[in-house]
């Protein structure tokens, strides 16, 4: 069979600079076996297919070409943005149904431009108990270039991510992981991604800058723009920088996607002051074309495109 999958790219209003989705809408009646087929054809980090909800206004839900996940802030913002530019919503808040929870979102129009806001769920934190000198090392960089005052914990607003606290930009961008070792040096938690990041940016508009790589068991490598790790690494902010946020009135602008030919920037707030901290994030997204999509019992044996 033959399945129609938008594609979008999340986060910046041009294409070829944001994060690509894919979005299915009216997938209805798909099979779980189907929709890991469709993403694993379509090989983005992250497709999302768009469903009927008894509980809310719409119910989404996003497979990796290796496995589903429980929320995906980029694959969230071009669903939404997909809704509104083929008509199938309207500017307004709306309730989304997903396995992270039952979350609120908007779709706003700033100028004439549409702009998706996301609350996502609350923040949980675990503390890393491995090796900071493995850790550093997988990376592809010292333990000297690990920040000096803030921890690597593991951080989810709905997705768990190790976020990686890291001295400047030139240790962000000297990284090279080496993904097969994440899950025997994140014992605690195997399948988890990594999000390094730093308090430098290259952009003056941006608060900090940031890269994702994804679990090697996702059947991907590194993500360009990042929405939930975005969220989680705001939340870590207001936890572990409290002053620094109170100077930026806890809304932060994050750059990434530089270090994979991208440049995309998500808009994180933390909405309470008090843990567990609650954060939106904010973006935008662009159309880039339709994909046809044949998808077939033998695409679960095969390598992602």
């Amino acid at each position: 069979m033959e399945f129609r999958v938008h594609h979008y790219e999340a986060f910046s209003p041009e294409p070829g600079k944001g994060n690509p989705a894919g979005v299915v809408l009216d997938a209805q009646g798909l099979s779980d076996v189907t929709m890991q087929m469709i993403a694993k054809q379509v090989g983005f980090n992250e497709t999302a297919f768009v469903l009927p909800s008894t509980v809310a206004d719409v119910r989404l839900r996003y497979f990796t070409p290796g496995h589903e996940i429980d929320l995906c802030g980029h694959a969230t913002v071009a669903s939404l943005f997909a809704l509104y530019d083929r008509g199938r919503r309207s500017p307004g808040e709306l309730v989304v149904e997903t396995r992270a929870g039952i979350l609120s979102m908007a779709i706003q129009l700033v100028g004439n431009k549409p702009r998706i806001e996301m609350m996502q769920a609350p923040a949980e934190f675990v503390p890393f108990r491995g090796d900071p000198a493995t850790l550093a090392h997988i990376l592809g960089i010292s333990s000297s270039d690990l920040h000096p005052e803030l921890p690597v914990v593991f951080a989810s607003t709905g997705t768990w991510t190790l976020l990686v606290p890291v001295k400047n930009l030139r240790a962000l961008r000297a990284m090279h992981p080496q993904s097969t070792a994440f899950p025997s040096a994140l014992h605690q938690m195997p399948r988890s991604s990594m999000h390094p990041f730093c308090l430098e940016a290259d952009a003056t508009e941006a608060d900090l800058s940031a890269r994702h790589f994804s679990s090697p068991f996702s059947g991907t490598v590194e993500d360009p723009i990042t929405g939930t790790a975005s969220g989680a690494m705001g939340a870590f902010m207001a936890m572990h920088a409290e002053s620094w946020m109170v100077d930026r009135n806890h809304s932060i602008i994050v750059e990434q996607g530089k270090d994979v030919g991208r440049d995309g920037r998500v808009h994180v707030s933390v909405t309470n002051r008090q843990p567990p901290f609650l954060v939106k994030i904010a973006g935008t997204a662009s159309y880039v074309k339709d994909m046809g999509i044949v998808a077939s019992a033998d695409t679960l044996c095969d390598p992602p495109s």
